[in-house]
């Protein structure tokens, strides 16, 4: 009987230093992910194709971002939405219309709404929450999808953060550390949306998915396409670029 006791004290101390160092590697797997997907600065340009079954609309984009607390969002077409503007200064978001010469700031319950009509929200674009400090990670898994190995993640909302997934699953490739999909899940655990990223190219040395399909769990023939047709990494950008100021003079 003792030399049973301690055996299963033993497997309760390997099984909970285990779970202690996969909680750990989630992490930094999320980390290292957000470095490659977006570095310490950066600049891009993208189109926004939203599918809808009676129309399509396509919107083109440049963004620039200072790590996680700074980003700004410029509108280049079409025309009738030339020169808006979205800017994050740490917890602040702002839109700026040219159309009415007004600066918004945009309070914490729009997050979750559509961004310009697509199926991406304000949250998605501006990334008001954190993926590696407003959740609890841990490793499902690794497994083969489209053509790569990958970490199958759980990231769970820690309570009092502004996210309105009740959970999210994200494949991430173990070689290179790419995001290549990621699905949403409501309060319930119903699949609210997916998320796929394709199309890997090589932009400053790093190898990246250029396309983000985005498609909602419940709409038939809907989905938004986000393509990045240029991105530049570790730009010469500072703070003093993100500014309500800059919103109205960038171009």
């Amino acid at each position: 009987m003792k030399g049973t006791k301690y055996f299963l004290t033993g497997t309760l101390i390997v099984m909970v230093l285990a779970a202690a160092g996969q909680g750990q590697d989630a992490r930094e797997i999320i980390e290292r992910m957000e470095e490659t997907m977006r570095g310490e600065s950066s600049y891009s340009e993208m189109t926004m194709k939203i599918e809808r079954p009676r129309y399509e609309r396509e919107i083109s984009l440049r963004t620039w971002a200072l790590g996680e607390d700074f980003s700004l969002i410029l509108v280049t077409a079409p025309s009738r939405d030339e020169g808006t503007t979205f800017l994050k200064r740490r917890n602040e978001i702002w839109n700026f219309v040219p159309s009415i010469d007004r600066t918004i700031k945009m309070p914490p319950s729009m997050m979750s709404e559509s961004w310009m009509g697509s199926d991406f929200t304000n949250d998605d674009l501006v990334r008001e929450s954190s993926t590696v400090d407003d959740y609890d990670h841990q490793v499902l898994r690794t497994e083969e999808y489209d053509g790569h190995e990958c970490y199958v993640l759980e990231l769970i909302p820690k309570p009092g953060t502004p996210i309105v997934w009740g959970k999210v699953k994200m494949w991430v490739s173990t070689d290179g550390y790419m995001q290549l999909r990621v699905e949403n899940y409501d309060q319930r655990e119903n699949l609210a949306n997916t998320m796929e990223l394709d199309r890997i190219r090589e932009f400053s040395g790093r190898r990246l998915p250029t396309r983000m399909t985005l498609t909602p769990a419940d709409q038939d023939n809907q989905r938004t396409i986000l393509t990045f047709t240029d991105m530049d990494f570790d730009i010469d950008i500072d703070e003093s670029f993100f500014t309500q100021q800059n919103m109205r003079r960038v171009r």
